[in-house]
């Protein structure tokens, strides 16, 4: 089995985990790149995507020199969730899709929590 195919099998097994406790939240998904990493709030129920931030946005890559790295994940997930507050979205559910809750995807998630948002 090669590493695509264990990707494929981690990503399909956390969904199926999401979707049986999403109770009719939105998800949080998250993906990252080795030099970017990009967020968005998702209505599974609708299919559309409501919110998103990532380190492509004129603002936030101005800031780093490097867009790869914990600091600007913390600051994606705290954009993030000011953004969700805005709207009114104070629940969600995370999906780290592929990724090990470490690193990058534990500091989005964090900076996400204390800025307001509850997962």
């Amino acid at each position: 089995m090669n590493i695509m195919d264990k990707n494929i099998l981690r990503q399909t097994r956390t969904r199926e985990k999401i979707k049986k406790s999403a109770n009719g939240r939105y998800r949080l998904s998250v993906f990252r790149s080795s030099k970017n990493i990009y967020a968005q709030i998702i209505d599974d129920n609708k299919g559309k995507t409501l919110l998103s931030s990532s380190t492509l946005d004129k603002k936030i890559k101005s800031k780093f020199k490097n867009t790869g790295n914990k600091e600007a994940a913390t600051e994606i997930g705290k954009i993030l969730a000011e953004k969700a507050m805005e709207k009114g979205i104070k629940k969600v559910i995370f999906d780290r899709g592929k990724y090990l809750y470490h690193g990058r995807i534990k500091a989005l998630a964090d900076s996400a929590r204390k800025a307001g948002l509850d997962f």
